[in-house]
């Protein structure tokens, strides 16, 4: 009698409130089909081997373009050698030069909301540069174009990305000075532009390249 009346309460749910509980756990921990690592961040370090589906959006405002920022600290690192050693001003110098010639590329097919470039040192992330655009066509048009080109002499690596809302991607615990995981984290680490070049990007294009301090999802 007992099994039958809870047939009959699931009956009268019906679809929609399994619906319903689907896309309430859509990319969470509790969901056991879609892989959250890749919904929230668009990348996962099992890649294809993940137990859990990766669903590559068809469209989206949102373009990767996977490990296209060379980080110094992971060439170092992979050469055994110590990473103090690097010089910090020469690391955001160089990399300010890298921020704005690929801003000033990526932007000529639309206006940009934002770009974050990783610092995780992880294979997955590591150098992943996202650009958000303003409209869906124009991140076509540079997901397009971009296809079977080359930067620093190896080919560009591009497609859809299903985040468009970085603070659930980025490690708030790094935004705050205190992820204890290091380059390893599987959240994003994101690496800023100096203020200089905030400041020319937001005179010249009227582009804020801000921080989000406090506000990111995970760490």
């Amino acid at each position: 009698y007992h099994t039958l009346c809870n047939m009959a309460t699931r009956r009268d749910q019906g679809p929609r409130g399994g619906a319903e509980h689907l896309a309430r756990i859509h990319g969470t921990e509790e969901d056991k089909v879609n892989c959250p690592f890749y919904f929230k961040i668009g990348a996962c370090r099992h890649g294809d081997r993940c137990s859990r589906q990766h669903h590559r959006p068809p469209f989206s405002q949102t373009v990767l373009v996977q490990h296209m920022w060379q980080n110094p600290m992971s060439t170092v690192t992979m050469m055994g050698v110590d990473p103090s050693q690097l010089n910090e001003s020469k690391v955001q110098e160089d990399f300010d030069e890298f921020y704005e010639e690929v801003f000033e590329e990526l932007n000529s097919f639309g206006k940009i909301e934002e770009v974050q470039i990783c610092e995780n040192l992880g294979d997955h992330m590591v150098g992943n540069v996202y650009v958000k655009y303003a409209d869906e066509e124009d991140a076509e048009k540079a997901l397009s174009t971009l296809f079977g080109r080359y930067y620093a002499g190896r080919p560009l690596v591009c497609e859809y990305s299903p985040v468009t809302d970085f603070r659930e991607a980025r490690c708030r615990q790094y935004d705050e000075g205190t992820c204890s995981r290091g380059g390893y984290c599987n959240f994003m680490h994101v690496r800023e532009p100096s203020r200089e070049l905030r400041k020319h990007l937001e005179k010249t294009f009227k582009f804020k390249a801000s921080k989000i301090k406090g506000i990111a999802g995970g760490g």
